[in-house]
């Protein structure tokens, strides 16, 4: 159960992230080309999916930056993450439903730019051919998948494995085998070791007051 549960939480974290790419590519692509009417001639217009649907760029981070919460998530907390996936999903369908709806109007801003026609009537009027490009429909797809991945978050993230940290405990043993034994040079502060450590600490101390060199043994033998 566990393993499976880390294999659902893989797939949907990837399946979010490789969604929210999709999206934010398709963005950045041009989705219609546009033919206006302008006085006696026709002017044609690529307008990419930054014009027909700018949403799609904030959505998108939002996905991918969604997804990497998903990595460290609680129980709880995927829920949440779930839930918002889903409206970020929906939204970025939404988008792009409505640029494949009405490219003109999509198109709007762009042909008001390059063509001074402005309104929306005199818009409609003014657009002769809107040719909509697969990106405008990858885009849409996107969100449905989306949508697809915070539907597979809410339901299994439940049994998703949390993230677990592992402590090893440090032990101190003498040399004999004997645990907790630790030398006087290693007993912590506010410790009391046995009366003959303090004895040799006190010599060692007052013989270094007299200028002894504790690393000289000469004088031992």
């Amino acid at each position: 159960m566990k393993r499976t549960g880390r294999t659902l939480k893989l797939r949907l974290v990837l399946l979010v992230i490789a969604a929210s790419g999709l999206a934010l590519l398709a963005w950045s692509q041009v989705w219609v080309d546009v033919r206006v009417v302008q006085g006696s001639s026709t002017v044609q217009l690529p307008i990419s999916g930054s014009t027909a649907a700018g949403a799609l760029s904030a959505l998108s981070l939002a996905g991918i930056a969604l997804a990497g919460a998903l990595t460290i998530a609680g129980p709880v907390i995927r829920v949440v993450l779930g839930a918002l996936e889903v409206l970020l999903g929906f939204s970025v369908s939404l988008g792009a439903g409505l640029a494949i709806g009405n490219p003109a109007a999509a198109s709007a801003a762009a042909i008001t730019k390059a063509t001074g026609i402005a309104g929306n009537a005199s818009i409609q009027d003014g657009v002769t051919a809107a040719a909509l490009t697969p990106w405008a429909f990858a885009g849409f797809a996107a969100g449905v998948v989306m949508v697809a991945a915070g539907v597979g978050i809410l339901v299994t993230g439940p049994r998703w494995p949390g993230t677990t940290s592992r402590y090893q405990a440090v032990r101190f043993e003498s040399a004999d085998g004997a645990p907790g034994a630790l030398g006087a040079a290693a007993v912590a502060p506010g410790t009391t070791a046995g009366a003959d450590d303090r004895e040799d600490a006190v010599i060692t101390w007052d013989g270094l007051t007299r200028g002894d060199d504790p690393t000289d043994t000469a004088g031992d033998r």
